[in-house]
């Protein structure tokens, strides 16, 4: 069995640390985790939200105890110890680089004394893991992006930030969702939507999801945007059996 903490958070909650290191390994086992208990379907289980490392488990006192839960998250632990497939959904994210949408695009290729062209190349050739959804709804935090296109953030973050840019801070790499302050170095911008609260499902990117970045001109941007706004465009997803290692 792997070794793992449990640490309660108030009396609502309990958040279960597999390990702590950042890898897919561990994000695997994460993920393993929450299925098995969403599989049981627990009465009194109110939510499970995954991270890098944890897995937080809200539940509802007056319907199921601490130590119940204790119980069952020992019983499911020991499911982890061989490896075992999970089925990855991967989100293809049309992105126009450069320009108005991507205006640090030209820092971060001279930062790294490399052309445009090649933080395009580079940054579209990645598998990039959600690791976690945070900080805005529907913002993803990625894991995977290139080392070599790690950037600081800038020193002075932007008051706004348009809806559906990509920037790099460090070495993450993630979109904003919404409008809002920021300093991730912009290189580019999607025109498809990351939260709708408007929809049952709001966000399009989730935990353990893939999402792969797919570089497009500022006229299929265009053609994009109005065909998604009238509803008459969905991003392309693709299904994967993933190994847990």
């Amino acid at each position: 069995m792997f070794s793992y903490d449990v640490m309660p958070l108030g009396d609502k909650a309990i958040r279960v640390e597999i390990g702590k290191t950042i890898s897919p390994e561990i994000n695997s086992r994460v993920h393993r985790l929450a299925s098995a208990f969403s599989t049981l379907k627990m009465k009194g289980v109110i939510e499970l939200v995954p991270a890098y490392t944890t897995l937080t488990i809200y539940y509802n006192p007056l319907m199921i105890s601490y130590l119940h839960l204790i119980d069952e998250i020992e019983n499911q632990m020991n499911t982890l110890k061989s490896p075992a497939y999970l089925e990855r959904k991967k989100v293809i994210i049309p992105v126009c680089y450069g320009g108005e949408k991507g205006p640090d695009l030209d820092y971060v290729a001279n930062y790294h004394a490399i052309t445009c062209e090649k933080v395009i190349e580079m940054h579209t050739k990645r598998n990039y893991l959600t690791y976690m959804v945070g900080f805005l709804p529907g913002f993803p935090y990625l894991g995977g992006m290139n080392k070599q296109l790690a950037t600081p953030r800038k020193t002075k973050p932007r008051r706004s930030v348009a809806a559906g840019s990509v920037g790099i801070a460090g070495e993450q790499t993630g979109i904003y969702p919404i409008q809002s302050p920021g300093g991730w170095q912009i290189i580019g911008r999607t025109p498809v939507s990351l939260f709708n609260p408007t929809i049952k499902d709001p966000t399009l990117v989730k935990a353990g999801d893939y999402l792969v970045f797919k570089a497009v001109s500022e006229t299929e941007y265009d053609t994009i945007k109005k065909a998604w706004e009238k509803g008459e465009y969905s991003p392309a997803i693709l299904h994967e059996r993933v190994d847990d290692l």
